[in-house]
């Protein structure tokens, strides 16, 4: 029987999770500025100006890290590289590289989808540090998070998916016709893998 997978987006509802519980209960997926405070199983960032970062921090000579080819890389070593790339952001990256693994039953933290606040300001964890927008900027548009998400999910029909929502709740539309996918609230994955 293969242990859940996890993979971790950088989206507010999962700041309660407290995700050093998660190692011994499956492999983590992680994006981006993750590696700031968890090391994750594989770390997977496709924008230049965090792989830069990872890069003068020397993380991908120590852990597994998972980039898309750049020609601003070639004098960098320690990276993995997508081949095929899939041209996608760092989340339904993570995700599809999950999904490629042996992992049946795959939980998606901090995919939010949806800005907070009646003004839909940024929903980052990491907003107001390097590379990222400010707090206060208006949120990222999502519709290709989504439809990136929702084509990992559709093209692996025999995996089961677990969403984990955030206190907004917001479920995409298009999210409701896939039979493989699930969402459960934060408190219920706590009580399931943190406590």
């Amino acid at each position: 029987m293969s242990l859940a997978a996890f993979v971790v987006g950088n989206g507010v509802s999962r700041k309660p999770i407290d995700l050093n519980q998660l190692k011994s209960k499956g492999k983590t997926y992680g994006c981006n500025a993750l590696f700031r405070e968890y090391s994750p199983d594989y770390l997977i960032a496709v924008d230049v100006k965090m792989i830069i970062e990872i890069n003068n921090a020397r993380y991908q000579h120590s852990n597994e890290v998972w980039t898309n080819p750049n020609k601003l890389y070639h004098r960098m070593t320690g990276f993995n590289f997508f081949n095929p790339t899939k041209g996608w952001s760092s989340g339904p990256t993570a995700l599809h590289l999950a999904s490629t693994h042996n992992n049946n039953e795959i939980y998606i933290l901090g995919f939010d989808y949806k800005g907070l606040g009646e003004d839909n300001t940024v929903n980052n964890i990491y907003a107001d540090t390097d590379n990222y927008k400010k707090s206060d900027a208006p949120a990222t548009y999502s519709g290709n998070w989504e439809r990136q998400t929702y084509s990992v999910i559709f093209n692996n029909p025999d995996k089961r998916y677990i969403r984990v929502l955030g206190e907004n709740n917001f479920i995409p539309k298009q999210f409701t016709k896939l039979n493989n996918l699930k969402h459960i609230s934060v408190v219920d994955f706590i009580e399931k893998f943190v406590n």
